[in-house]
């Protein structure tokens, strides 16, 4: 394979996506199960905005996926996989609808960490699609990130 970035690059490249790819599958299910099990006087408006955020997450997530492929790396695609390589831990039982909402913002922040983690070693190997999704993602991360937290306000 020979696309202008070296194989030793691409796959630190790899690496790093595919902790992108865990943090992102882990964001996914858990925003997914907050938007089946969330209850209170924010039922309809978190169910709603849960429901948005998990389906623009599900869509990334193959993203993400590809671009590993582009680089000639196979994706992590396995629970075992994506506990071992993501920064973000599951939550156990149903929390508050409040604790939801921090809990994601969290989540939102840590994979928006975990995206700019891989932005240098792109730069430094001049891959801009990688670049390109990587700045995408941060976008929506951290978009998604200030709106959660603006729920917390009082």
């Amino acid at each position: 394979m020979d696309i202008g970035i070296s194989k030793k690059d691409r796959e630190k490249i790899a690496q790093g996506l595919s902790r992108l790819l865990a943090d992102s599958y882990t964001l996914y299910l858990m925003t997914h199960n907050f938007h089946w099990n969330v209850k209170g006087p924010m039922f309809n408006t978190l169910h709603l905005m849960f429901m948005g955020q998990y389906t623009e997450q599900w869509n990334a997530l193959d993203l993400i996926a590809e671009r590993i492929r582009s680089l000639d790396f196979a994706a992590p695609g396995t629970y075992k996989e994506f506990v071992k390589l993501a920064s973000i831990k599951e939550v156990d039982g149903v929390p508050k609808a409040t604790d939801m909402i921090k809990l994601l913002v969290a989540a939102q922040e840590a994979t928006a960490r975990t995206a700019r983690s891989v932005l240098p070693i792109a730069d430094k190997a001049n891959d801009q699609p990688t670049m390109d999704l990587l700045t995408q993602r941060l976008d929506v991360h951290e978009k998604t990130a200030w709106m959660l937290r603006s729920l917390l306000e009082e």
